[in-house]
């Protein structure tokens, strides 16, 4: 296997290397031009680059790079002007008009037919992107988007109309999504379905080559619109390259040598040998990379089905023993190098509107034992044992909060299977316990409310839980009429409190973004969804 993983290693960056070398024979008369391109590893394919599919990470990260929506967001998740340079919101909250920039351009294509191969973006284009999306025949994983859309129309050619259903607070920063990004209608209507492998946007990179599962290659988009705080056009490099290594290893490998300048994850094989218990990286490479961490929306957990005929997980007071049972500082600390957070809190996270300091779960294993002896005594079961999901990527964590459970008097059982199992038999109800991640598609907290709304029971929504309660369903709907942000902040708030009492969910921790770079790398900042926004980096050259 490691001789296969070599093999593989060498094939994809001989491939990347004959790129650099092409682009640097281009330019004979010149020096290495090596730091003015971005390189990383995708090790995870990328499927499309039609912001229409853009619905995991390697297709968001891709056309990051190519598009741009009506808004956009900072680092702190504040809502930005992007092609729309402002917008009005009606007092009732329906309607949302949006004054567009009348600058900027698609990228360079002949099909545009103009003298300079390109054309100016209108709000008819968000008219027709808008329709694609929505489209039967697109079947795009982001027609949700628009759900709460009554209608669109375009007043002029810098004037865009949306109209709501009903309020959604929430609203601007789904128009952020990568799904609500402009296309023009003729080049999508030439390449029809290629338009996946033949992307035109407006965004700071321009797609130059895509070999699947090889390579992606994009460069400067020489027409873009944004500026720096000097005034300096945007983007500072010239190149982005992304290779799509599949072995987590060889991609620290190839880090580890320099010959990417990010690498975008904390795999258990290497954890290590980079960090300490405490998170910190190890002395022999302090000198060699830079670490940055910060909050990602993201909430592990463990979820409990709440209408299964299963005694044990009908119990509150189970439930609340498990909370109680296992040390997430520990766990923390000794299983992911101090990458998160422990959530002793609720199950919004940190780094999102709405994190408060709702009490939730401390470590308290007397507290544990205790519950768990009432549970016996009210029901007469004196071995009580329950069963978690799992698959193998979170294998170690679910056998630590195994053996301490075990240790307060509760019989675990973890079952590790591939997580496409898990998916199919958690939307069928069919898992007692299921390990789980809910990361936000949108930066408002009712992100994190939405899976505990009684109407949203999989498989018709994302309650996998099948939590039910009156007051927190009265709670949500009346957050969708609330315009003051700080208000509904606190209505979010109790929210979260009743899922806490209530305990349908074991809260394991708040995910962080980590981040390893070269030294020379600048200008890379962290974003609580873990975009990748290259469009103000830059890199030193090498000496």
């Amino acid at each position: 296997m490691k001789l296969i993983c070599h093999f593989s290693a060498i094939r994809y960056f001989t491939v990347f290397y004959i790129f650099i070398t092409l682009l640097s024979c281009s330019h004979s008369n010149q020096k290495n031009k090596d730091h003015l391109v971005f390189k990383y590893n995708q090790y995870e394919n990328v499927s499309s680059l039609d912001p229409a599919f853009a619905r995991d990470v390697p297709n968001i990260w891709s056309t990051n790079q190519l598009f741009n929506s009506l808004v956009q967001l900072d680092d702190s998740l504040h809502i930005k002007p992007d092609i729309a340079k402002r917008w009005e919101i009606s007092d009732d909250a329906l309607r949302y008009t949006f004054i567009l920039r009348n600058d900027i351009r698609f990228h360079k294509h002949k099909l545009f037919n103009t003298k300079d191969s390109t054309r100016f973006v209108t709000a008819e284009d968000f008219v027709y992107s808008f329709n694609r999306l929505i489209d039967p025949k697109l079947a795009s994983p982001g027609n949700w988007v628009l759900k709460a859309v009554d209608s669109y129309k375009a007043i002029n050619d810098t004037v865009f109309e949306i109209k709501l259903k009903k309020p959604f607070p929430a609203f601007l920063g789904l128009m952020s999504m990568r799904y609500c990004s402009v296309v023009p209608k003729e080049i999508v209507a030439f390449y029809g379905n290629e338009f996946r492998a033949n992307p035109i946007g407006t965004g700071p990179f321009k797609f130059k080559l895509w070999e699947e599962n090889i390579k992606l290659v994009l460069r400067k988009n020489e027409l873009y619109y944004e500026k720096d705080d000097q005034g300096k056009q945007l983007p500072y490099l010239e190149a982005v390259a992304v290779t799509f290594l599949p072995d987590k290893q060889g991609e620290f490998l190839q880090f580890a040598k320099g010959n990417i300048d990010l690498l975008n994850s904390l795999d258990a094989s290497y954890k290590d040998e980079l960090l300490t218990p405490s998170g910190k990286l190890r002395e022999n490479y302090k000198d060699k990379i830079n670490i940055s961490k910060g909050s990602y929306l993201n909430s592990e957990y463990l979820g409990f089905y709440l209408d299964t005929d299963k005694q044990e997980i009908q119990s509150a007071l189970l439930r609340k023993a498990i909370n109680y049972g296992f040390d997430r500082k520990k766990m923390i600390t000794y299983l992911k190098n101090g990458i998160g957070t422990p959530a002793t809190h609720g199950f919004i996270p940190k780094g999102i509107p709405g994190f408060n300091s709702t009490p939730g779960y401390e470590y308290d294993p007397e507290k544990a034992r205790k519950l768990i002896e009432t549970y016996k005594k009210q029901t007469g079961n004196n071995t009580p044992s329950i069963r978690i999901a799992t698959d193998a990527n979170y294998q170690s964590i679910c056998e630590f909060i195994q053996r301490e459970l075990e240790k307060v008097g509760l019989q675990i059982i973890v079952d590790v299977m591939p997580s496409s199992t898990i998916r199919q038999k958690k939307w069928k109800g069919e898992l007692e316990i299921f390990r789980a991640s809910w990361i936000a598609d949108y930066p408002d907290a009712e992100n994190f409310l939405s899976p505990y709304y009684s109407k949203n029971f999989t498989p018709n929504g994302p309650n996998y839980t099948h939590f039910k309660n009156e007051t927190f369903d009265l709670l949500y709907e009346e957050s969708f009429l609330i315009t003051d942000t700080k208000v509904r902040e606190k209505q979010y708030a109790k929210m979260d409190s009743i899922i806490i009492a209530h305990a349908p969910i074991v809260p394991l921790y708040y995910d962080q973004v980590v981040r390893f770079t070269q030294k020379n790398v600048k200008g890379l900042t962290n974003n609580p969804q873990n975009f990748l926004i290259l469009k103000k980096v830059w890199k030193e050259k090498l000496k």
